[in-house]
């Protein structure tokens, strides 16, 4: 019976470190008090380039990224126009742009890049969305979507 339990532990510990969502081995998120110092210096680099991006919402003045901040399918995609697009949908919808607030790291085990997720924080309290930044080995922007808001990562 002992060797049943132990063996029935280890198959939830293992399984409880790592899914997979769309076909990627994700690892166990992890929260800001887990965080490594590299990790917190690209969740900081994360944090900035995100809220660049929704800042300019409120002040329509968007500051192209650079190469050494994003790959080039990020710089082909944040346009003036793709974001001005974005930008007065959230407007009418959500009100101005307040902040961004952390809530998790999940590292991607299958291509070594880690997904930071942001709770966005607009005007209207009805505004549930989500930004996920998605940081390579580079330490570049591989991807910045926006989501709407679910507590359990998808």
């Amino acid at each position: 019976m002992k060797k049943v339990i132990i063996i029935c532990c280890l198959l939830l510990s293992i399984g409880c470190k790592t899914k997979n969502v769309n076909g990627k081995k994700m690892g166990k998120s992890v929260d800001a008090t887990e965080m490594s110092t590299v990790d917190e210096a690209q969740k900081n680099k994360a944090y900035e380039l995100g809220k660049r991006i929704l800042m300019t919402c409120n002040d329509t003045k968007f500051k192209p990224f650079t190469q050494s901040e994003a790959t080039d399918k990020v710089i082909a995609k944040s346009t003036p126009e793709n974001i001005k697009k974005i930008c007065v949908k959230y407007n009418l919808k959500y009100g101005l742009f307040k902040d961004l607030e952390f809530v998790e790291m999940i590292p991607n085990k299958t291509d070594n890049t880690n997904v930071y997720r942001f709770k966005a924080l607009f005007e209207y309290a009805k505004a549930n969305k989500e930004l996920r930044v998605t940081m390579n080995t580079e330490n570049k922007a591989s991807t910045i979507t926006t989501k709407d808001w679910k507590d359990e990562f998808e």
